[in-house]
Parts: structure tokens; C-alpha cells; sequence
């Protein structure tokens, strides 16, 4: 039965191998940290993970998620408005809308459940989306779930004459809502919040900003892109995720006014549909942030280690794209290639991740490294030589 069909994926896969497009999982057998064990390699260096803060392997952290798992057990299996609501959920996000200066936020299992759930709650007929064209995957799915008689406009990347362009372009519309994300995953670079903002504001529209790589990263105190310009208490609605700086564990949520959470409360489906967030996730989201907001000075070593490396890569004759975030990308123009290079890099103790198409434009494929906190200057001095090492032999 289906022989036709499973033969066509096969061919697929297949064809994935032969063109060096395949993606392998590499299984880790030890705590996320500046190193790793992965199964079949010794100990390695770790450069790919979203663990900005190096705060998955916090005692506090842990010990937080074991007393929430003994206190409230593994989890409810239910939504939120049956009996899925736990008082942690309660503290979480009063805390999160403390953290990010707004009046409300609500959980979600991660933020790619917050983008598809606050933005077809938030429009529907006689409204438009606008979105930036390099915006996250799950923004994207976010705009495509929203009804079909919401229009869609997307406006070059960063682009302010663009996105003017498609302001006054709908004029018409009830609801205008303009949405970009913070720092933009692949590129590292930053959305230009306050004209952005500023053109909102012209046009009588609605700004949402996803911080997933800005939260606990940007900002003197890690609020994000938004405290980075100043911003704090400026924009609409702020989507993020405690599955990155903010612990690693998993989890999002969506923050702003109290009628934008009151209304995901009631209408958005992941909310409605979806199993509430683990309280053994929350417990420990909720003690990232206390952790974080004690020791603001994390921030500020992240900020100086991704300054040490992405100016000794400059220094080793390499080209990282430049911004501010701490995603270093460095663009090496087929996927083949960057995948074969990531391959070599690990087998040198440095652990990076090749990215190529569909994940970015096909020509664009790129060694992504971000930096975390619990790295040390050894670190960063070892992988820069080996990234150099491995960049010659593949060009020279």
C-alpha cells in the first residue's frame, strides 16, 4: 500500500544525500554548557546553541525545576481554561510582563505557538498584516493561519522605504499590524525598531516585535532589542521564548496590554487547543529571569566575548556578517559546502551548525556561530583557529 508514495520520499532523501543536503541529529550525552559530550566525538566545543546566557546548567536553575516537578507533578494534561492554569503559570507571567514593562503576558509552550497564536487572534476581516520579508518561519505560519480575509504584505528586509511604501498602500484597512522580528535569527542583525515605530505611529499602526534571540542578550540588563534602543514600554505586543537566554528549557509567550493577553486568553487556538506549559518549565523560566535580574553583569560578559570574536575572526582575514546581536554568521555560499564544513569543524572539538536552503536563500548557506556566556576566552581562542583552519582548506 502507498508504494508509490514512499518511494518518492526515498528519492527525495536521496537525492538530499547525494547533493551534501542532509541533515544528521548529533545526540548529546551531557548538560548544555561552553562544552559537550555528543555521542561518537569527545568532548567538544559548543558554538551553535541558543544558550546565550549559559544558564541550562545553572544549579539554581535545575533545583528551581525539581521543586516545581515534586510540588505540582508532571504536568495537568489539559488547556489552560479547563484546569491546565497552575499558580506558577500566574507568577511566570506576572514576572515576564514586570521584566519587559508590560501590563500582561501569557504563556505558551514555545514562541512558535505565541507567533501562530496572537496574530490570528489579533486580525481578522478588514485588516492587514505587513510583515518583514526575513522574518522567522513561525511568523510566517503565524500570518498564513490568520483568515483568509486578512491581506498580506511582506516589505524588503529592513527596508524603511518599503515598508512606508505599503503603509500608505493600506490606508484603508482597520487594523495595520506591522510585525518584525528583534534580531533576525540567520543574519544576526537588528530590526530597526524606532523607525519602524515612528511609522506605525504616522500610520495608525500596530507594532509586534518577536525577541526570541534578543531576550537576555540585548539591552544593558537583557530586555532586548527594545531596551537596546530605549524603548522599554514603546511597542504593542512583544512575542519571545524562555527556550533560548532565558534557561534553554522551552517554552513562549506573548506580552503587551492587557486586552491583547485577555483576547489570546479567549480566542487564540494553541491556547484553547494546546496543553498549558509544563509547571517543572515554568518554575525554571521563572527562576532564569529571577537569576537574570540579579545578575545583570552576565549580559554584559556575553556582549564582550561576542566582541572578542567576531573582531579576532576580522583579524584572522575571515568576513562575519556584522551586527550587534550574538549571532556571528559567516557566509561561505553553498549548502553543500557549509554542511561539509560544519562536519569538518566537529571533527576538530568545535561544534557549529552549516545552515543552507530552504532555511536561507539558496547561494547564502552559512556557518552560524553564537556565542554563549559559559565559554571562555580559551574557547574562542581555539575555535577561531580552528573556524580559520577549516575556511582555508575549503577555499585555498
Amino acid at each position: 500500500m502507498g508504494k508509490a508514495f514512499y518511494e518518492k520520499l526515498n528519492k527525495q532523501l536521496t537525492d538530499m544525500k547525494s547533493a551534501g543536503k542532509y541533515k544528521e541529529y548529533q545526540f548529546l550525552k551531557t548538560p548544555m554548557s561552553n562544552k559537550v559530550v555528543i555521542e561518537n566525538y569527545e568532548e567538544v566545543i559548543m558554538l551553535c546553541s541558543n544558550n546565550y546566557l549559559g544558564l541550562s546548567d545553572k544549579p539554581e536553575i535545575i533545583d528551581a525545576g525539581k521543586r516545581a516537578l515534586e510540588k505540582y507533578g508532571v504536568g495537568a494534561a489539559s488547556v489552560r481554561f479547563i484546569c491546565g492554569t497552575f499558580d506558577i503559570h500566574r507568577q511566570l507571567e506576572e514576572k515576564t510582563a514586570k521584566f519587559l514593562h508590560t501590563e500582561a503576558s501569557l504563556s505558551y509552550t514555545s514562541c512558535w505557538s505565541a507567533n501562530t497564536a496572537v496574530i490570528p487572534a489579533l486580525v481578522g476581516a478588514g485588516d492587514c498584516i505587513i510583515s518583514d520579508k526575513l522574518n522567522h518561519a513561525s511568523i510566517i505560519d503565524g500570518c498564513r493561519l490568520a483568515s483568509k480575509k486578512v491581506q498580506r504584505f511582506v516589505y524588503k528586509h529592513s527596508d524603511m522605504k518599503d515598508l512606508e511604501r505599503v503603509l500608505k498602500e493600506s490606508g484603508d484597512f482597520d487594523t495595520k499590524l506591522v510585525i518584525t522580528d528583534g534580531v533576525f535569527s540567520m543574519e544576526g542583525d537588528l530590526a530597526k525598531l524606532p523607525e519602524i515605530n515612528a511609522l506605525a505611529k504616522k500610520y495608525n499602526a500596530i507594532v509586534l516585535v518577536d525577541e526570541s534571540h534578543a531576550t537576555g542578550v540585548l539591552g544593558n540588563t537583557g530586555r532586548g532589542t527594545i531596551e537596546f534602543y530605549n524603548m522599554l514600554g514603546e511597542i504593542d505586543i512583544i512575542t519571545g521564548t524562555y527556550g533560548k537566554a532565558l534557561g534553554g528549557a522551552g517554552g513562549g509567550f506573548v506580552a503587551g496590554r492587557k486586552e491583547v493577553i485577555d483576547l489570546c486568553i479567549q480566542s487564540s487556538r494553541p491556547s484553547l487547543f494546546s496543553n498549558s506549559l509544563p509547571p517543572v518549565l515554568a518554575a525554571m523560566a521563572l527562576e532564569a529571569i529571577n537569576y537574570l535580574s540579579n545578575k545583570p553583569e552576565i549580559v554584559k560578559s556575553l556582549h564582550d566575548k561576542t566582541d572578542y570574536l567576531r573582531k579576532g575572526l576580522k583579524q584572522l582575514g575571515l568576513n562575519p556578517l556584522d551586527g550587534e546581536s550574538a549571532i556571528v554568521p559567516i557566509i561561505v555560499g553553498e549548502t553543500s559546502k557549509a554542511i561539509s564544513m560544519a562536519k569538518a569543524m566537529l571533527d576538530k572539538g568545535v561544534y557549529v551548525t552549516g545552515f543552507g536552503f530552504p532555511v536561507v536563500p539558496e547561494g547564502t548557506a552559512r556557518i552560524r556561530i553564537q556565542v554563549s556566556d559559559a565559554l571562555t576566552y580559551d574557547d574562542l581562542d581555539y575555535s577561531m583557529q580552528v573556524v580559520k583552519e577549516i575556511h582555508d582548506n575549503f577555499y585555498n
